[in-house]
């Protein structure tokens, strides 16, 4: 009687409800790939597969891609097809925090802004406990979905492949705070766990009201459920980084720094990317140079440890800078 009751009280406020519409429209929260704002990528990724079709076992489990085809940037590697039910459980260089606004994005390769697969996203501090975002699904679950059919992201919220390809759903880990058992500063694994868009309540899966998700069902290929592309880090821990063994091909002086720090390929390597983080994984600065010799201007930035990382050749290198 008191669920009854609640998802009464609730319905008003369903029915009204709009969350954030497609990419590229007014008051979208969608990422695009390239944008400065990811200063990293999954590092490794492992995965269980689900069925083609959870209701009919026959055909197998969904096969197209693997888990490495989840690491590193969005949009270069591949995707891994979860199948229905399946997950992933992804992990990164450096742990995930709690920042401003939005912390990771999920990307999936869908090929319009209306077939959206959709997926529930959790995270865990200690790899054992996993906690999920609280999702919302506003679309309507009397009538299936088709397997091409199509979905209005403005009903959905919390759903990771609410937007197309090359565009990142955003997880805000503000959102799970104060939850016992999990660290919202120290994130070391993203799951990623496949809707099942069947309304039949054997095989639904349901948003954190009850609420059965719908989304295209069956999609009985080798390219079944969520494809997975990639998880881009927005806020990460980089108080423990330590420069790597690459540092003998990048010659940065001064060490400690005043003004400006100068930045130089010893081997003559040209640089593809240099980026300038705080402590706390915020990206200040991303300059991809003309030459294997620049700079960058510290003179605006307080006095502290900075971290410079450096793209050269296919040499990734870390550097901790002291601002006096």
């Amino acid at each position: 009687m008191k669920k009854i009751l609640f998802i009464l009280l609730l319905m008003p406020i369903f029915s009204q409800a709009q969350f954030a519409p497609p990419a590229g429209q007014p008051g979208s929260t969608a990422i695009y790939k390239d944008s400065a704002v990811f200063v990293n990528w999954a590092t490794n990724c492992t995965e269980v597969r689900g069925w083609q079709n959870i209701a009919d076992t026959s055909l197998g489990k969904a096969n197209v891609g693997d888990s490495s085809m989840a690491c590193g940037p969005a949009g270069t590697n591949g995707v891994v097809s979860l199948g229905d039910r399946g997950s992933a459980i992804l992990t990164f260089a450096y742990p995930i925090i709690n920042g401003p606004s939005w912390d990771f994005a999920v990307f999936e390769n869908s090929f319009s802004d209306t077939f959206l697969e959709l997926a529930f996203v959790e995270v865990s501090s200690d790899g054992i406990n996993y906690f999920r975002f609280p999702s919302t699904s506003l679309t309507q679950d009397t009538l299936q979905i088709d397997n091409f059919g199509a979905i209005d992201a403005t009903k959905i919220n919390n759903l990771a492949g609410k937007y197309i390809l090359n565009y990142g759903t955003p997880f805000d880990l503000q959102e799970l705070s104060g939850i016992s058992g999990l660290d919202i500063n120290h994130i070391t694994h993203v799951k990623i766990i496949d809707v099942v868009g069947s309304i039949e309540e054997k095989y639904a899966s349901f948003d954190a009201f009850g609420h059965i998700i719908n989304d295209p069902w069956t999609t009985a290929f080798p390219s079944s459920g969520f494809d997975l592309d990639a998880v881009g880090v927005i806020h990460q821990d980089m108080s423990s980084v330590q420069e790597n063994d690459a540092e003998v091909l990048v010659n940065v002086f001064p060490n400690p720094c005043k003004n400006v720090i100068n930045i130089k390929s010893v081997k003559n390597f040209p640089f593809k990317r240099i980026t300038l983080i705080d402590i706390n994984g915020k990206l200040l600065n991303e300059i991809v140079p003309v030459n294997d010799n620049t700079f960058i201007n510290m003179e605006d930035f307080k006095p502290g440890v900075y971290i410079l990382k450096t793209l050269s050749g296919n040499s990734v290198s870390y550097h901790k800078i002291l601002k006096n």
